[in-house]
């Protein structure tokens, strides 16, 4: 395949095509129930399949291409920096150190420096909020249990 990516600001023409594209694609991803659907390129009569992911990543790149935008993909580290760590658990660097060191979260040493796998980080993130919403719940519920939290039905 011939690498012709366009740098340059999309033109008012591609802002539109995408703009149609996005419409279109995204309101087929809702009923597609195939993991792996087939597409098929009308020009060339040829019929591909495409993961799923990659067809919710296409319709994201129209999104901000019928707005202008230029877009880049860049590939996920399967490792990141504890700064890069700190920056996607909205924390402090020193705070992720602690993390690593007491033991919740994995991670390696190269050298002097950590290095946390993506899905460690992910999964960290993920029980983070699932306890968040635990607590939220029993707080609402010892409110509600006290007389503190008026139904309004």
């Amino acid at each position: 395949m011939k690498n012709d990516i366009n740098l340059f600001k999309p033109t008012k023409e591609e802002q539109l095509t995408a703009m149609a594209s996005y419409d279109a694609l995204s309101a087929v991803l809702c009923d597609l129930k195939d993991r792996n659907p087939e597409i098929e390129i009308e020009e060339t009569n040829k019929k591909i399949r495409i993961p799923i992911n990659a067809l919710k990543l296409l319709v994201e790149i129209l999104k901000e291409t019928s707005k202008g935008r230029l877009v880049s993909i860049v590939p996920i580290a399967t490792e990141v920096t504890t700064q890069a760590a700190a920056e996607m658990l909205g924390c402090s660097r020193p705070h992720v150190v602690k993390l690593l060191e007491t033991g919740k979260i994995k991670f390696t040493k190269v050298g002097r420096h950590r290095r946390i796998r993506y899905d460690d980080i992910v999964a960290y993130k993920q029980a983070m909020k699932a306890n968040q919403e635990r607590l939220i719940k029993e707080i609402m519920e010892d409110d509600e249990n006290s007389g503190l939290y008026l139904d309004s039905k």
